[in-house]
């Protein structure tokens, strides 16, 4: 054993002296020739980078030896994106950017190769958060909803989760910090529960991603990258504020990040408070209320072969639970019902540098309270624990020619436990294993290939509840389910400016614990569950097409897509009553979901400052019974007018205004137990941008949702049925301070 220690020791040691680089060279402009300050030097896996000077001259130190791709990127150039050979001393590239109205180009992260989007094999839609604020969006939940194909289950303004081409709860996976973010997002008044404070970016994978996650990502990912550490050498931090008309709510976070050659490290707190919302006919929708506080916290270390990182979120949550419009109040404690929540979200990565291949540990820890409390009642009548360790190791083989192979384990342990009188779900033990292996090919012929296989297994172990015979008795519950899944795409450039991907992938989810065991009252749903232990996977297959054009001035996209989906779960009335409320049971029947995303982007020469853009997205969802699936986006059509400026020698750095129209569509393809939804549509606008007060920059958003105060239902809210409409015209004040 002391051999075997000496001989690693030796082989560390060998390595670190053998990996003392560097990377230097300059950055111009293609065009002009003139050096570029400020421009981003990034290399992705390593997540290591620097910014040019003011004599476009850069410099990294500290960097492996081996084959890793470089990204150069500059607001207004086109991003420069190049695998680089990094050899033992000093190493120099020089970098030609040229100009571009085409929106800067980032890194996806959510997918293992970590390529540019026009690189990807599988299509990924990225915004950052800043976006997604500049458009006034209150909460994380209502900013998604600005992605094509994705919107959100909505319990008010407080209360949402992600809906991906008509597939929500289970059946997506959200992930933060790198590691599965689990809430309990069975129950349809369970929310994302995270705030946006210390986001940087949403990633959104449209289709199974079963391969890279396992189970429950068979409808897609929702995937949150936080903050990046601050660059070497560099100390910085921003204060930011906004302010909301129509809740006379706020909400502000401060952060500050600071790195040395070896050390890293950011801490972000936040605060929310919001009142009861108004809809467009002028009520206040009583006990909306809810108030947040979040920290994020990360520490890293960085050497040449080796970085690690740690990082901690806490987010607490206390949420009112709208039942009807009754006394008009502007009180912010939310009254029963409500819900608190506390998420504790602790996760590490760590990446091991070899001369041609790499090793990268996820490791993570989430343990989310949810408690809820009904009128009448003192402490909680609902009160879950739910602590889930998760782990993600991946090893990144030898490149061999153009051929990237990724191969990994994947798994998870959890545990549900119950504190309060009422149950929904009850004590279990969850028990996850995944074995995945996947490789991206680049032919000469600028086309890409990407496949890969996966088996999982999952075992669940529940306790039984109650007395035998009695009234919501479940009993003891022990099952295992597995599953094989592929996924395989093609990428193409058929034409000088036009691009094609073709991707088939399946996906599966194991029955959660609800719809298993269920045997009671849900007050959340005003309706008696009940659980079928028989339940076999949902298993899918689903097909993606995309065919994109793009230019200096023109882009278009085409995308779409069918899910063939074996064993559908789904919930239903079997017309009996049980203590007044109706009986719903869990059953399984094939289903099929298609449509897709149709959108033009247009920044006409000269005339790059003004953009022009509309999309069409659509999603219909049947059963194999040609009954329509409940809660399914309504098709909608957006309109953007936006125009965005860039001044060096002036106290206004950057301008940017916009002017858009979402026009819903009446929503008369419903379940069983659905209404039909009208037509509705919102005009928005906005401006803002980045000025310099005394020597002082600071960025300013104005922005106004549903400007003419529409009165409206969106099909896709849980307060429809109690005839309450959703929120009605909002201003958002907001400020960015760099400190």
């Amino acid at each position: 054993m002391q051999r075997i220690y000496i001989t690693l020791l030796l082989a560390m040691v060998t390595l670190y002296v053998q990996s003392q680089n560097s990377l230097e060279g300059s950055i111009t402009n293609g065009k002009a020739g003139a050096p570029l300050f400020g421009v981003d030097i990034y290399f992705p896996q390593l997540e290591k980078g620097t910014i040019s000077d003011e004599n476009g001259q850069y410099k990294i130190n500290g960097l492996p030896t081996g084959n890793y791709k470089i990204v150069v990127s500059s607001i207004g150039f086109q991003t420069y994106s190049k695998t680089l050979t990094l050899e033992k001393g000093s190493n120099t590239l020089d970098v030609a950017l040229f100009p571009s109205a085409i929106e800067m180009e980032e890194v996806i992260v959510s997918t293992p190769f970590h390529k540019l989007q026009r690189e990807n094999v599988m299509k990924v839609e990225r915004a950052s958060v800043a976006e997604l604020k500049a458009k006034g969006a209150v909460t994380l939940s209502e900013g998604i909803t600005n992605i094509p194909g994705v919107e959100s289950v909505s319990t008010g303004l407080g209360i949402g989760k992600p809906v991906i081409r008509g597939l929500s709860s289970n059946r997506v996976l959200v992930y933060t910090q790198g590691v599965r973010l689990e809430n309990q997002q069975f129950g349809d008044e369970h929310g994302l529960g995270i705030s946006d404070a210390g986001i940087e970016s949403v990633e959104v994978i449209k289709g199974p991603a079963s391969l890279l996650y396992g189970s429950d990502a068979m409808g897609g990912v929702l995937y949150l990258n936080p903050e990046k550490f601050a660059n070497v050498g560099i100390t910085d931090g921003d204060v930011n504020l906004n302010y909301f008309s129509n809740t006379t709510g706020f909400d502000g976070n401060v952060g500050i990040a600071t790195s040395s050659e070896k050390l890293k490290f950011l801490i972000r707190g936040s605060a929310a408070s919001h009142a009861d919302y108004r809809t467009g006919g002028g009520q206040s929708v009583t006990n909306s209320r809810f108030g947040e506080y979040d920290l994020k916290t990360g520490l890293g270390y960085q050497s040449t072969i080796f970085k690690t990182e740690l990082r901690y979120n806490y987010n607490n949550l206390k949420l009112g639970i709208p039942e009807e419009i009754a006394e008009q109040t502007s009180e912010r404690t939310p009254e029963s019902p409500y819900q608190q929540i506390d998420n504790h979200i602790l996760s590490s990565k760590t990446n091991v540098f070899f001369d041609k291949s790499s090793l990268e540990a996820t490791l993570g820890y989430t343990f989310n309270t949810r408690k809820e409390f009904e009128e009448g009642e003192e402490g909680a009548a609902l009160d879950m624990d739910l602590a889930t360790f998760n782990y993600n190791l991946q090893y990144h083989l030898p490149k061999w020619g153009n051929l990237e192979t990724i191969v990994g384990v994947q798994g998870m342990h959890q545990t549900n436990s119950n504190f309060g009188e009422e149950i929904l779900i009850p004590d279990a033990t969850t028990n996850d294993i995944g074995i995945l292996g996947t490789s991206h090919l680049h032919f000469k012929n600028d086309s890409d290939l990407q496949l890969g296989l996966r088996y999982d297994h999952r075992a669940i172990d529940a306790k039984a509840n109650g007395a035998f015979g009695e009234e919501g008795f479940v009993e003891a519950l022990s099952r295992n389910f597995n599953s094989f899944n592929a996924a395989i795409g093609y990428k193409q450039n058929v034409l000088k400016n036009v691009t094609g991907r073709i991707n088939i992938a399946s996906g599966f989810r194991a029955p959660n614990l609800a719809e298993l065991t269920s045997n009671g009252v849900h007050e959340g749903t005003n309706r008696y569950e009940i659980g079928n232990s028989a339940l076999k996977n949902e298993q899918n297959v689903q097909t993606d097409l995309s065919l994109e054009y793009g230019n200096q001035h023109v882009e278009i996209y085409v995308n779409g897509f069918y899910n063939a989906i074996n064993d559908y779960i789904f919930i239903e009335p079997d017309g009996s009553i049980v203590e007044g409320n109706a009986v719903f049971v869990y059953n399984q029947q094939d289903a099929n979901l298609y449509g897709g995303e149709i959108g033009v982007h247009i920044h006409p020469h000269p005339l790059d400052w003004l953009h022009l853009e509309s999309s069409f997205e659509t999603v219909t969802g049947k059963l194999a019974s040609n009954e329509f699936l409940p809660l399914i986006p309504a098709n909608s059509f957006t309109n953007t007018l936006r125009t965005e400026f860039a001044r060096k020698d002036s106290w206004l750095k950057s301008s940017y205004a916009f002017l858009t129209l979402k026009s819903v569509f009446e929503q008369d393809k419903i379940s069983a137990f659905e209404t039909t939804t009208d037509e509705y549509s919102l005009l928005n606008i906005g401006f803002g941008g980045t000025v310099s007060i005394f020597k002082q920059s600071m960025a300013i958003r104005v922005s106004g949702n549903n400007i003419l105060d529409k009165d409206y239902f969106s099909h896709l809210s849980r307060l429809k049925t109690d005839g309450i409409s959703n929120i009605g015209r909002n201003i958002n004040l907001g400020i960015s301070i760099p400190l």
